[in-house]
């Protein structure tokens, strides 16, 4: 299984989709709380390629995108094989 992390905050509902989908399919992941660890939000910012917004998803090292970007992988069933990697 691919390592996680999503990069969060507490008042994002498109942040709780993400982590509702991830943990029904049994996935661990990371979770970094932008507002709690401000400094976080820089880092990234530079690991999505400039994208300000929560939340970013990197499975195994790489870029996701945000909440809609994952469960599209789903819906096209290549979410699984990126997770198994």
């Amino acid at each position: 299984m691919q390592d996680v992390e999503i990069y969060t905050s507490p008042l994002c509902g498109f942040c709780h989709a993400a982590k509702r989908l991830l943990t029904k399919k049994g996935v661990t992941f990371t979770e970094v709380d932008v507002l709690r660890h401000p400094a976080r939000k820089s880092e990234m910012m530079d690991r999505a390629h400039g994208r300000h917004t929560v939340p970013q998803i990197f499975i195994g090292g790489t870029h996701v995108g945000g909440c809609d970007e994952l469960y599209e992988l789903e819906r096209a069933g290549k979410l699984d094989p990126m997770l198994a990697g």
